[in-house]
Formats: structure tokens, sequence, C-alpha cells
């Protein structure tokens, strides 16, 4: 049963996660609130939202040794903020106990699932992921995981499947649109539609939505519209590091000089993905220019 289904207490502060309104999840909603039984669910989703606005070090500090032994949530939550803080060999190691040990726990498939897949055990991730019963959350990481993996078709069979027990659920809506971002085509602007959606209304609008709505509006070539909700989203966040990224991309895509987007970036996370590859691009490029000798004709 999906602790956050339409019918329960947790839709709205579930819906703001899913919606990157981060800020919101944190001050909105408080667990005293909530019945018993839906506290620690709303605990963990905060801790989540902490996790996503960088504060992975207060969330390690809020959960005890003895809270994290007795509780799989809070153990789960506390190895997602270690690893998020810095991966590592142990990390990794302590989510597939977890994953072992507390693997019908779905927090334990949610945070664990997203550690193995990071640290590139994908197939472990899905085989965790797979114990889930009916969570719409995990059928969207399982998307993401097969994107990842270059299996649109595998993701798209995921997203087709919770479509038919979740009718227009947001979360089906969004990975049918990530899907459709890989497919391109007409598919472009059927997502387009939806990260729009989510952009543009007051209730709903984040920076993350900014950011897809930046890359969609890309994909279809229109840059300016792309620009300006990227800059809309770093107005919003001037530090998050996904829209950074994509600032990154679309001066490069322009022609435009990339040294101050990169060095922003940099600022904020000089580990950070985009920037780790343009390292090992970089590398690869010297390395194959070090086989050749320039010969000049007289």
């Amino acid at each position: 049963m999906d602790p956050f289904s339409p019918e329960g207490e947790l839709l709205n502060i579930h819906t703001a996660f899913i919606e990157a309104q981060y800020p919101s999840v944190l001050s909105d909603y408080t667990t005293s609130d909530f019945s018993p039984t839906n506290r620690l669910p709303v605990q963990i989703l905060q801790y989540r939202a902490q996790c996503a606005l960088g504060q992975s070090d207060e969330v390690i500090a809020s959960i005890s040794d003895a809270d994290a032994r007795s509780t799989p949530d809070l153990a789960a939550v506390r190895t997602y903020a270690s690893y998020l803080q810095k991966p590592s060999a142990a990390a990794v190691q302590e989510a597939e106990r977890l994953a072992e040990k507390d693997g019908e726990n779905l927090s334990v498939q949610l945070l664990c699932g997203t550690i193995l897949a990071r640290a590139g055990k994908a197939e472990q991730a899905l085989q965790l992921l797979a114990k889930h019963t009916g969570s719409l959350d995990a059928v969207a990481l399982t998307v993401q995981i097969h994107l990842l993996q270059n299996r649109t078709d595998l993701a798209l069979q995921q997203a087709k499947s919770a479509r038919s027990f979740a009718q227009d659920a947001l979360l089906v809506n969004l990975a049918e649109s990530w899907v459709g971002m890989r497919q391109g085509g007409e598919q472009y602007q059927k997502a387009f539609y939806v990260f729009e959606e989510l952009a543009q209304s007051p209730s709903s609008a984040s920076a993350m939505s900014l950011v897809a709505q930046a890359v969609s509006e890309l994909h279809l070539g229109r840059v300016e519209e792309a620009e300006t909700a990227l800059n809309a989203a770093l107005e919003m966040e001037p530090e998050n590091t996904t829209a950074l990224a994509n600032k990154l991309v679309l001066d490069a895509v322009t022609g435009r000089d990339i040294a101050e987007a990169r060095t922003k970036l940099e600022s904020v996370d000089k580990e950070y993905e985009i920037l780790a590859d343009m390292m090992v691009k970089r590398e690869a490029f010297q390395a194959a220019l070090a086989k050749y000798s320039p010969k000049f004709e007289p």
C-alpha cells in the first residue's frame, strides 16, 4: 500500500516534495499535525528535502545511532545523507546491508536504491525496488534508472504500467515526460506541457520545474525561452547545481564563452558530474593529441 496515495493525509506534503518545493516541505508542515502513524513518513520527507537543499550534515546530526538501529527508515536516510555528503564505499556497503536486512521497507527501497544506482550498481537497485507494493515513488525511480541504462523501452514499460493503476497521478505524468525527453520528436512538446504547467503555476513552481521547462524548451529549439526559464530558476535558487549545469550547457550550445558558468558551478560543487565529464573528455583529447605531431608545408 502506497502511504502517499491520494486518499491519505500525506498527499499535500508528498506533492510538494515531488514538485521540488523543498522549502515548503520544511516550513509548511509539522509532524505533530499528522496522525501518529504518518509522523515518521513526514519526518522522512522532510529529511529528504533537507538533503535536496544541501543540508546533509544537519540530517546526519539529527539521527542518533540508537534511532538508526531501531528504525530502518532513519537508517536509510542517514546512509543516504552520508553518501550525498561524501560518496564512499562504506555508505554503499551500508546501503547493501540495509537492502538485504530491510528490503521490504519503502524508505530503504527508495534511498538505498538511489545510492546503489549512483554507485553504478543499477541491477542491485532495480532488484531492491522490485520489492515495492504499489509505490509510485519506486516506479518513478525505476524509470530514472532505466533511462540511465539507456533502456528507454523498459522505462516506457514501467511508466505505462503505472498509468494503468494510477491514472493521472503527477508522478506518472512526470515519468512519462522523462521518457518522452529521451524519445524525442513530438514527445518533446508533450513533455514541455507537463513541465510548463508545473513551472508556471504559483502553487507548484520550483527551481527544478523551471529547469525541466528550460531543458524541454532547448530541445524544441527555443533558446531564448530556455534561457528565461533558467534565469528564473537561478533567481529562485542561485546555487542550484542542476540549473547552473544547464546554464553551462545552454552557453555552450549558443556558442558563448562557458568560463563564467563553469566557474560558478565549480564554486558550488567542483565535483559535479558535468564538470568531471568535461575533465575526462579534455584528458582524452589531450592524450589523443599527443600521438600526433603537426606537419607544416613549406
